[in-house]
């Protein structure tokens, strides 16, 4: 593949906005059909200094569109992908973007700067530019645009100072990272240096455009080109024109992942020590992932259920406030395909709706009341989705989820879109399924090996029964429904490397009774008693 980095002049007097953007579109149309991917620098629309938010505005308003229409016709004159960084406009002003186009000249994928910097976030009155960034406070996974079988990632100038993000974008397993960058005050060896860690750690190349502040300066500029293992392809520095090289997206790096260590990326070798709770963002509140947390353990089935609703926020929120190991929550769908918590598949009991949750809409079961029937004071409490659950606690407690459209074998069981957004919240190590529903275990062993199941109770009341089928689908824990075990069967589970929780207890005296036999969970209705009864134990 051949890519090229444009790197205009920029100017920081405002007067010269004209000349620069004129020369910038004169290095495009330098731009030949041997490319196959071009880049060009941060605010390709405003490549001259401007202090007020209205002059910026002004100054897009003057090229953005010119610019826009000259990269769609470049990349299909060129039949290259193309990136540019422009603004674009939302209702509530300009977002920081970059625009992707494909080799037909057609937008496929606008990325918004993850990392706003201070001057794009302050008022008119604090000196800022005061751009749209209401998105950048929202929780989102790193932003992947798939073009010609590639993974491509994004960082705009801000963006590559926060390596603590390195490793979630290395999860992503990108092929190119497009950096549109200004940096306009780091030297050309420290922004070799950024990059080229950054490339090591993401196992990807990086493809970044910058602008020249002029042949003698020491800063900003390097356009560059970097491999996954960290080697300088192209460092422009100073130069005004087009940088080009060619890369071979396919080609990683790969080290002896330790002393006489298998080979690996950088990325996979420290994944293998990753201890998540010691760093940002989250630092404490981030618990162990489930195979490192202790046992035994409680789990709020429900969440904290006896001092707000069953599977609601407040729930969920008690429990983990009281410093629950684990909840406990259901999943159902609703007919327009969202996901949402609620025990039971039918309205009545735990609501002021009546009928299936699955023949209703997500827009229909928002209009229903799921607090009033446990006190006024949870009087309009709505229905939780996966999503908002996740948001609002990965990673901050294990979740036992019990996916109830897999054991009633749903037509859809959406397994991608579940999987998904437990891979969205970055928490496939704080999680473990469950379902009633061998079938479903085998298809998400497939799909995800690396994320756990648990086997629920099918009905058979063969102590042994359950146990069985665990082994023989190699699962990760069993789910034992009393009074259908015994010490057998416990036994026999631990011989073969299988956790036992047990559903459920809600009596101190029965809680310890389980816990004596060896089972490593127990689900209670009644955290917070269940827990002062057992904790010296």
């Amino acid at each position: 593949m051949k890519v090229c980095v444009i790197q205009p002049h920029y100017s920081f007097e405002e007067k010269d906005a004209q000349q620069c953007f004129d020369d910038l579109l004169a290095l495009m149309d330098q731009c030949d059909e041997s490319l196959d991917l071009i880049v060009l620098p941060e605010y390709s629309d405003a490549l001259a200094d401007v202090k007020s938010r209205d002059g910026f505005y002004q100054m897009v308003d003057t090229y953005n569109e010119k610019l826009l229409t000259k990269a769609a016709g470049t990349a299909k004159r060129c039949h290259a992908l193309m990136f540019v960084n422009a603004a674009y406009r939302t209702e509530n002003g300009i977002r920081n973007t970059t625009h992707a186009f494909d080799r037909e000249g057609n937008v496929v994928g606008r990325y918004f700067k993850a990392h706003p910097a201070p001057s794009e976030v302050k008022t008119d009155a604090e000196g800022g530019h005061e751009l749209d960034v209401a998105y950048s406070y929202e929780p989102a996974a790193p932003y992947v645009l798939e073009l010609e079988g590639l993974r491509f990632g994004f960082l705009t100038c801000y963006d590559f100072y926060f390596y603590e993000n390195f490793a979630r974008i290395a999860r992503e397993k990108l092929d190119v990272i497009i950096g549109c960058s200004l940096q306009r005050t780091d030297s050309h060896e420290a922004l070799s240096i950024i990059n080229k860690f950054l490339c090591y750690n993401t196992n990807a190349y990086l493809v970044r455009a910058s602008v020249s502040l002029g042949e003698n300066s020491p800063v900003c500029g390097s356009s560059m080109v970097v491999s996954p293992g960290g080697e300088m392809l192209l460092n422009m520095k100073n130069q005004v024109g087009l940088g080009i090289c060619e890369i071979d997206p396919a080609k990683k790096f790969y080290k002896a992942a330790g002393h006489m260590g298998s080979l690996k990326s950088h990325y996979e070798y420290i994944e293998e020590g990753r201890r998540p709770w010691l760093y940002r963002n989250g630092g404490a509140s981030v618990v162990p992932f489930d195979d490192r947390m202790k046992y035994p353990r409680l789990c709020a089935h429900r969440g904290f259920n006896t001092v707000a609703p069953e599977n609601s926020m407040p729930a969920f929120g008690a429990a983990v406030a009281l410093g629950a190991e684990e909840i406990e929550l259901d999943l159902w769908s609703t007919a327009d395909g969202v996901l949402v918590s609620c025990h039971d598949a039918t309205l009545d009991r735990v609501s002021d709706g009546t009928g299936k949750i699955y023949e209703h809409t997500y827009e229909e079961l928002l209009k229903l009341d799921f607090g009033a029937k446990c006190g006024e004071k949870f009087k309009g409490l709505k229905i939780p989705t996966f999503e908002e659950i996740l948001q609002k606690f990965a990673g901050r407690v294990i979740m036992n989820i019990h996916v109830k459209i897999w054991d009633k074998n749903f037509e859809n069981p959406m397994i991608e879109e579940i999987v998904g957004l437990i891979r969205k919240y970055d928490c496939e190590k704080h999680i473990y399924f469950m379902t009633t529903s061998d079938a479903i275990i085998r298809k998400v062993m497939a799909y995800a090996p690396d994320l756990k199941c648990c086997v629920g109770w099918d009905g058979n009341k063969d102590p042994m029964s359950i146990v069985d089928r665990a082994i023989a689908l190699g699962a990760y824990k069993v789910q034992l429904f009393k009074p259908y075990f015994n010490q057998e069967s416990v036994d026999k589970a631990h011989a073969h490397g299988i956790l036992c929780n047990v559903f459920y207890a809600d009596d101190p005296e029965e809680a310890k009774r389980y816990f004596a036999m060896g089972i490593d969970t127990v689900l209670t209705n009644d955290y917070l008693e269940i827990y002062n009864a057992v904790k010296s134990e």
